[in-house]
C-alpha cells in the first residue's frame, strides 16, 4: 500500500481492521479509534504519514488545547495516535513515531466537593417521626448507611462490603464496643477508623429490625430484595434522599467522604490522622483537603473581616 495522500485513509482502514481482527477490541472501541485517527488526517492535510514528525503532533496539540478541548480528550487522542503510529511502523519505512514523548496539557486539579458542617449533619439526621409512626426499615437501614460514610469517611465500595461481624473473607465489620470500623480499601490494605455515637446509634437502630439475608450472606446493609447491598444502589438512594432533604448540591457517597475529610482537618489540622483514616497511601492525595481549609478559612475571613467586606 503507498503512502500517497489520497491512502491516508486506507491506513486507518487497514489499522481499524487490525483493531477489530487482531486485537479483538470492542466495537466502542474501534469506532473512538476511527474518530480519532480521521481527525488526525483532517488536521495533518496532505502530510504523508511517513512525513509527520514530533514537531507537528506538538503543533497540533497546541492547536486542540487553543480550542479549549479537555486535557483529559487531547491525551486519549495522543494515544489513539501513538497506537496507530506504532502499527504504521511495522508496515511502512516510518523513522521514529512522531507521537512518542509529545504529552497533553496537564489538567487543572479541581478541589473535590464537600458539604458545609451544617449541611451533612442536616443531610444524615433522622427525619422527623410521623406521630405514632415507627421508622421504617429502609429508612432506619439508609440512616445507618449515611451516619457511617460521613461518621468513618468510607468509600461507597467498602460501605457495600460490610459485615455483621467477623468472617472468614470478610472485607469489614463494625466493632460497636471499641466504637470503630474495620474495612479493606484499595490494595486489599486493611484500616481501623473511629466511628461517631450518632453512628453506632443508627447502627443499633437498624441491626434491631434487619432481616436475615436472602442471599445467605453475612451482609451488614441489604438492598430491597434481601441480599447484600450494591455500591449503585448506595448511591441512588443517598441521591433520592438528598434531593427530598432539600441539600443544596447534587449528593453522592464520596461527597461524605470528602466532607469528613475536611471537616476532621477543620477541627484537628491533623494531616497525617486525616490520611490514615481515608487509607490514602499517599500523602499527596490527602493534601487536597488543605486547600479545602484554606478555602473554608478564606469563606469565614470574607464574611467577618471588616476590610474583607466588599463595598
Amino acid at each position: 500500500m503507498s503512502d500517497a495522500p489520497d491512502s491516508k485513509l486506507a491506513w486507518i482502514d487497514a489499522y481499524l481492521a487490525h483493531l477489530r481482527g487482531v486485537r479483538q477490541l470492542s466495537a466502542h472501541t474501534v469506532a473512538a479509534y476511527a474518530r480519532d485517527l480521521q481527525e488526525l488526517a483532517t488536521l495533518s492535510g496532505a502530510v504523508e504519514w511517513t512525513r509527520i514528525d514530533q514537531h507537528a503532533i506538538r503543533r497540533l496539540t497546541a492547536k486542540l488545547h487553543a480550542q479549549q478541548l479537555d486535557p483529559r480528550s487531547i491525551a486519549r487522542k495522543l494515544s489513539s495516535w501513538r497506537g496507530f503510529f506504532n502499527w504504521l511502523g511495522e508496515h511502512t519505512p516510518l523513522a521514529a513515531n512522531p507521537v512518542q514523548g509529545v504529552r497533553a496539557p496537564k489538567r487543572a486539579k479541581t478541589l473535590p466537593r464537600a458539604l458545609s458542617v451544617d449541611d451533612a449533619v442536616q443531610l444524615v439526621a433522622p427525619s422527623r417521626p410521623v406521630a405514632g409512626a415507627a421508622p421504617e426499615p429502609a429508612e432506619l437501614c439508609n440512616r445507618a448507611m449515611f451516619e457511617l460514610l460521613y461518621s468513618s469517611g468510607l468509600r461507597v465500595s467498602e460501605l457495600a462490603g460490610l459485615d455483621v461481624m467477623p468472617a472468614k473473607d470478610s472485607l469489614g465489620w463494625v466493632e460497636a464496643g471499641n466504637r470503630e470500623v474495620i474495612v479493606t480499601g484499595k490494595g486489599n490494605k486493611r484500616r481501623t477508623v473511629p466511628v461517631g455515637q450518632a453512628a453506632l446509634d443508627a447502627l443499633q437502630a437498624w441491626l434491631a429490625v434487619r432481616p436475615v439475608p436472602s442471599d445467605g450472606s453475612n451482609a451488614l446493609f441489604l438492598s430491597a430484595r434481601g441480599s447484600r447491598v450494591s455500591p449503585r444502589v448506595i448511591q441512588q438512594r443517598l441521591q433520592t434522599h438528598g434531593v427530598a432533604h432539600g441539600a443544596p448540591v447534587h449528593v453522592h457517597p464520596h461527597m461524605l467522604r470528602h466532607s469528613f475529610a475536611s471537616h476532621v482537618l477543620q477541627s484537628s489540622g491533623d494531616l497525617r490522622a486525616v490520611q490514615e483514616m481515608l487509607g490514602h497511601a499517599s500523602i499527596s492525595s490527602t493534601q487536597v483537603y488543605t486547600a479545602l481549609d484554606f478555602q473554608h478559612l478564606a469563606e469565614v475571613y470574607d464574611k467577618a473581616h471588616p476590610r474583607a467586606k466588599l463595598k
